[in-house]
């Protein structure tokens, strides 16, 4: 198996507190092996972040759900936020700090669930080659108007 994933997430039409949307898919090499959309009604507690690491939230659930826990996989998102607190900042080799916000607790979660995943990669990649990822997060706000 190749795996790669790709997650987004969007808070729309204010951030934070707005329509919270999380997207995310994986290949097995060029095969589509999943994708899915989320959301999350709005509060004081959504923003762009929670959508974001809701999505890469939903990869590593998934994963784990099939076994796929010992596969290498590479996982995209263009949330330098996410990729740099979950795995490290490329140009210092060490992870950002979780000082605090809204997606904190999703963070934990997400952060406990990686540590099952000892040969899983995050890559950060630029806006324009996560539209894949970045549609699927708006899916469910189109879906109810927003």
């Amino acid at each position: 198996m190749l795996l790669k994933a790709y997650f987004d997430g969007v808070c729309e039409p204010v951030n934070a507190g707005g329509h919270c949307g999380y997207g995310a898919v994986i290949f097995d090499g060029d095969k589509r092996l999943w994708e899915f959309s989320g959301y999350i009604a709005p509060s004081p507690q959504t923003s762009n972040n929670v959508g974001e690491y809701t999505g890469l939230l939903s990869i590593l659930e998934y994963l784990k759900a099939q076994g796929l826990q010992g596969h290498a996989i590479t996982i995209y998102g263009d949330s330098k936020l996410v990729i740099c607190q979950m795995w490290a900042d490329p140009n210092t080799g060490r992870p950002w700090q979780m000082k605090g916000g809204y997606y904190l607790p999703t963070a934990m979660k997400t952060q406990k669930l990686l540590r099952e995943f000892p040969n899983a990669v995050g890559r950060w990649i630029p806006r324009e080659e996560n539209s894949l990822a970045d549609e699927l997060s708006k899916r469910e706000l189109l879906k109810r108007g927003v």
